[in-house]
This record gives C-alpha cells, structure tokens and sequence, in this order.
C-alpha cells in the first residue's frame, strides 16, 4: 500500500508553520485517540499515523528531506510505523508535552508531573461584598463583620487526628498518587484510599471529623479606609479559608459598594450637588449655606446669576485613598420658581413684569438673542 502524504494526515498544507503542525497534531491526536474510539478499529492506525506524521514534520530537517525525497528518505530515521520508540516507551521533547495536554483534555485533569505532593495546602481566597453609606467611605470607618468559612479545628490544631497521629497510607506508600491504566496508557491520579493526602488518620478528631476544619461564622474588623470608592477592594491576609492538614489559610477579599446619597454625587474625588435658590437670591445676589464633608460653608451668590451656574469649592471634596490629594466640591444652582403665591404677591409680580417689558430686551438678553435665531430660522424656512 502507498504511504500516505504526512500533510494530509494532519490536514494541513506544505506550507504549514511549525506552530500550526503542532495544534493540527494534538486535533488528530485527540479526534483518533483510542480510549474515545472503541468501536472504532481503524482508530488506533490513525493515532500512530498521527504521531508519525508530527515526528517527522515537526523536525526541519527531517520534514526537507521528506519534501525532496519522500517517505523513503526518512522512514529509517525513527519515522516508521508505530512511531520513535514505539507506544509502550514514552514520548519525548514536545510530543511528550502535547500528550500530556491531550490527557488533560480527555481525562479531565492537568498533568502534574511527579503527581500533586501530599501535605498541607493553602485555604481557598473568600470574597465578599460590604456595603457602605458615602460618608463612611470617605471618612473611612472600622466594621465588624461575620462571614462563613472554613477555621483551623482547634481541638486537633488542624491535623484532623483525635491524637495526632497518622500512618503512611498502603495503597499509595505515602506519595498521594497512584496510576491508573486508560487504555494504552497509564494515568497518574489521586489515590482514593487516602485522597491524595499520602496519609490515613486512625483516630479521627471527633470535632472536625477528622478534616482538620470546619466551617463556623467568622467575625473580623475590617478597617475601611478612608476615600475608598465603589468598586475598590481590600485585601486582608490570611482571612480567608483555612487549609487542609493544617495548611496557611487564604485572603479575604472585600468588594465595596457604596450608597448612592441624598446630596452628593461622587465621582472620583470630586463631589457635585444640586442647590435650589430663590428667585430674588439669583436677580439681586446674596449668601446661601452648602453642606460640605466638613460642616456648612457660606457661598457668595453674586447678583443676576443664571439658573445652572456651577460654583467651585476647593478642597471640598474627597481625600483620596491613592494620592491623598483632595477634590473640589462642585455646587450647582437651580433658580426656584415661587409657588403658592399670595394675592399681593401676584400684583408684585405683575408690576414687576410690566417694568420688565416696557425697558424693552434690556432685562432679557438672553431672551432677545434667542428669538432673534429663531426669527432667522423661520425665515430661512419660509424664504
């Protein structure tokens, strides 16, 4: 029988990179795998032609001089069937690494090398959410909280034996591993006798049920400091889980959340808030109060200011958790139009008006340029 072009039995072209050999093997590799073809006779032949292919391809030199001369010309340099070695010898270099990322890929686990050491380990990380009012966050603030997770059994000091004795586990000799055969090959996975642990507690702690943990509600102090914003985290060590066998516990993370507020709006370090005024405030001028983070301050509204004009306090903002610089507060204001009026207040108002409209636009002249655009454009339209 004719032998097979290598391209085509990878399904790429001459013209393939190394890195596109390399991902078109592991896809063959995978597709052909005997252990997901047991119906599948043929399988088997296209798995060693697959490896076959990439030994010979993934090698310049090799894959030059089967470009010019053939499969003859290199099928006596370890590219003959069954592969470099054979299948019950191992593989080498990147084949063997690509193996192991296709065991990963069918059995479900990583490779581990010498296989996952027994003995302690490190706790998970545990995040929660804190929700804080405005004020607290940039004034900071000390919070007690009380969250699940898994402590260090005290009576056991963590080891998970009533004595605090264990023995060297029989079926694994202590390592945490044992091989398990997948077909053709050998698989290294977590003894089931001992749980990957390497070691048997005789005597299990009755508190923790020989876990070495337990989970119970934690409280801690956690100190918010002051200009943390929405969104920000806080990290304290060794807050988190605690670790099996008596292993260092993990982090804490703690996202916070912030309220929106009544009055301010942050955003960064600077504060904005809305501040309605009087009608006779805006036409003549005067002093109104504004909340500030550090009690009220006095802002000088000068006279026939416009509804919407912004004011800058400086140094009214926020502290910031990052610089320790501090923002500005920026105070808009909002002419109020007067409700409820009174019977006399009307006529006020009516003889105002009437002054108002006999000076002409002298009063109005914002009033004046806008009718005048809109004169324009209506005679643009009709025009």
């Amino acid at each position: 029988m004719a032998q097979k072009d290598l391209y085509e039995i990878l399904g790429i072209q001459k013209s393939a990179t190394q890195a596109e050999i390399k991902k078109a093997f592991k896809r063959t590799a995978m597709k052909f795998h005997p252990d997901r073809n047991a119906d599948d006779p043929d399988a088997q032949d296209k798995f060693k032609e697959a490896q076959m292919a990439y030994e010979i391809l993934k090698d310049e030199r090799k894959r030059q001089m089967y470009d010019q001369y053939g499969f003859d010309a290199v099928s006596g340099q370890g590219g003959g069937q069954g592969g470099p070695g054979g299948f019950g010898g191992g593989f080498q270099g990147d084949v063997g690494d690509i193996f192991g990322d296709i065991f990963s890929d069918i059995f479900g686990g990583g490779r581990r090398g010498g296989g996952r050491s027994a003995g302690p380990q490190r706790g998970r990380d545990v995040q929660i959410e804190m929700t804080v009012e405005l004020e607290e966050a940039i004034n900071g603030i000390n919070k007690e909280i009380a969250i699940p997770t898994m402590v260090s059994c005290e009576p056991c000091h963590g080891s998970g034996s009533k004595d605090g004795e264990t023995k060297t586990c029989q079926t694994c000799n202590g390592i945490g591993q044992v091989r398990m055969q997948q077909g053709m090959f050998s698989v290294q996975q977590a003894c089931p006798d001992c749980r990957g642990k390497g070691s048997i507690i005789s005597n299990p702690c009755g508190s923790c049920d020989g876990q070495g943990r337990k989970k119970e509600n934690t409280k801690l102090n956690v100190k918010i400091p002051a200009g943390v914003d929405e969104g920000d985290r806080i990290r304290l060590s060794g807050k988190g889980e605690a670790g099996p066998q008596g292993g260092p516990a993990g982090d804490l993370y703690v996202d916070i959340h912030v309220l929106p507020h009544k009055i301010f709006i942050r955003e960064g370090d600077s504060l904005y808030c809305d501040m309605p005024i009087e009608f006779t405030t805006a036409c003549l001028g005067g002093e109104i109060e504004v909340p500030t983070l550090s009690g009220k301050v006095k802002l000088k509204v000068p006279a026939e200011t416009q509804s919407g004009k912004q004011f800058r306090l400086r140094g009214k903002g926020v502290k910031s958790v990052r610089s320790h610089s501090t923002g500005d507060l920026y105070c808009k204001v909002t002419v109020e139009t007067p409700v409820n009026l009174s019977a006399e207040q009307k006529d006020l108002l009516k003889a105002l008006d009437k002054t108002i409209r006999d000076s002409g636009d002298k009063n109005n002249p914002r009033r004046k340029g806008w009718f005048d655009n809109v004169k324009s454009f209506l005679d643009k339209m009709t025009g």
